[in-house]
């Protein structure tokens, strides 16, 4: 007898779930936010944002790669998720192989921002005040190995100063520590943190973009 043809599943058969490897409030979750809507349109289905921040994106990651592999568990997989194999000695899964790539969804500048009352007022009396005295500043970032860490990083590096990192699990979390003056600065995305800069809650010196933000 002839076996009967197997029938391709609708997709998709149930709710979607995007997981944001980061606290409510920052650029991965503000992303999965503004997508959603549009998922939920074009595909019918309800989307749920599932936020699971922790270990630089590492928990929410691994949510997604243990997740069956359906099409319906969607991350939201921001700079760390590419770091991250090279930063941990140890993984609880594989990248990339354990992932499947979709689609670039949006390429985001880091914005210098200090407190208003930080004496600074450009990134060159940034770094004389970091090397009058090493250490004595803190920086905040989303996690170990996320891009506001690294782009710190990589500023001490070429500025030969030393500062304090202080990570936090997402930028929502960087913003309020900022707003609440613990920390004098951080390279935070720029969708986040630009809207407090520009009503005069954080203070903007400069973006890591290669030109200037028309913003």
């Amino acid at each position: 007898s002839l076996a009967a043809p197997a029938l391709a599943q609708q997709f998709p058969s149930k709710p979607l779930r995007i997981v944001v490897p980061y606290t409510p409030g920052g650029g991965a979750d503000t992303t999965a936010r503004l997508i959603a809507p549009k998922l939920q349109e074009a595909l019918g289905q309800t989307v749920v944002i599932d936020n699971k921040p922790g270990a630089g994106g590492t928990i929410g990651d691994d949510a997604v790669a243990k997740a069956a592999p359906d099409g319906h568990t969607l991350l939201i997989g921001a700079f760390a998720h590419a770091v991250n194999p090279s930063l941990l000695a140890k993984m609880p899964f594989r990248t990339p192989d354990d992932f499947a790539p979709i689609s670039l969804l949006v390429t985001v500048p880091e914005l210098l921002v200090v407190t208003p009352s930080f004496p600074a007022k450009t990134v060159a009396e940034l770094v004389a005040m970091a090397k009058a005295e090493p250490g004595k500043l803190s920086y905040a970032s989303s996690g170990n190995g996320t891009a506001q860490h690294l782009a710190a990083e990589l500023f001490k590096m070429r500025t030969g100063t030393e500062m304090t990192h202080v990570p936090y699990r997402g930028s929502g979390e960087l913003v309020a520590a900022m707003l609440g003056g613990q920390i004098d600065l951080a390279f935070d995305n720029m969708p986040i943190s630009w809207p407090h800069a520009r009503n005069g809650e954080l203070k903007a010196l400069a973006v890591t973009s290669k030109e200037r933000s028309p913003a």
